[in-house]
């Protein structure tokens, strides 16, 4: 399975004390979201940069990416798994992936329906925010880890772009990853994790030290309180018609 895959599905896996004599063994702490750094196609330092932070995912976004390029960023990422967006390959390319050391592949809704069958790396599939909600149900029917949702290019993180989040959370049964423009402040990255979002993108090109600072604040972020929907309780709508009271109901 994809290593970033996996770190997806530890976050919804809830870390229990040990019983009896070992109850005093210290818990290994787990982050409550994920940081994916964006890298440009040719920039191999900005590869050692995210290593550096210990990201944990690097992610290439840029069309067209060739086989030495990702051989390299491979190499530079070391123990960090990287993905690669594979609009514009062709499909001996991305059957080759794998073999390169790639981890995950991203692919949007035009890609050929072949790529839902691959094996060798982890599948995510990359929408816009406005995609239908049917659609985003149908998401689940799908072999993917995760989706990744794309924004505009607003500096700062708006209720808006909340509600849409928690919409995708709320009818998803994946992780959510979102893509952010610039640099999120603390108060900003609390507010996605209460929505459920599972991981955030930082842009390309950011300076080691403010990746290493989102990274310190997303690990301290606390991990209760997730804006996961709860499957139990669900109250349906009710069109038409008037509600009975017990009492009227009694008479």
């Amino acid at each position: 399975m994809s290593k970033f895959a996996e770190k997806l599905q530890s976050l919804s896996k809830s870390s229990t004390a040990p019983m009896g004599f070992h109850a005093a063994v210290c818990e290994v702490k787990s982050p409550s979201m994920l940081l994916v750094v964006e890298l440009s196609a040719a920039q191999v330092k900005e590869a050692k940069i995210v290593a550096e932070v210990n990201a944990d995912a690097g992610l290439i976004m840029s069309e067209g990416s060739n086989t030495k390029t990702i051989e390299q960023m491979v190499e530079a990422l070391g123990s960090v798994p990287l993905g690669v967006f594979v609009r514009g390959m062709s499909e001996k390319e991305i059957d080759e992936l794998g073999g390169l050391g790639c981890d995950f592949v991203i692919f949007d809704t035009k890609a050929t329906a072949r790529i839902l069958s691959e094996k060798k790396t982890g599948k995510f599939l990359t929408v816009e925010p406005s995609l239908d909600q049917g659609l985003v149900k149908a998401i689940n029917s799908f072999e993917v880890d995760g989706v990744f949702v794309s924004r505009g290019v607003d500096s700062s993180v708006a209720v808006e772009h909340l509600l849409i989040y928690r919409r995708f959370v709320e009818v998803l049964e994946k992780p959510v990853i979102i893509t952010l423009p610039s640099l999120a402040t603390k108060e900003e990255l609390t507010s996605l994790r209460q929505a459920g979002v599972s991981g955030v993108v930082a842009a390309s090109g950011l300076p080691l030290e403010a990746l290493a600072e989102m990274k310190r604040t997303i690990d301290a972020l606390p991990r209760e309180a997730r804006g996961r929907r709860s499957r139990a309780g669900v109250v349906l709508p009710q069109y038409g018609g008037s509600v009975v009271d017990e009492e009227d109901e009694d008479q």
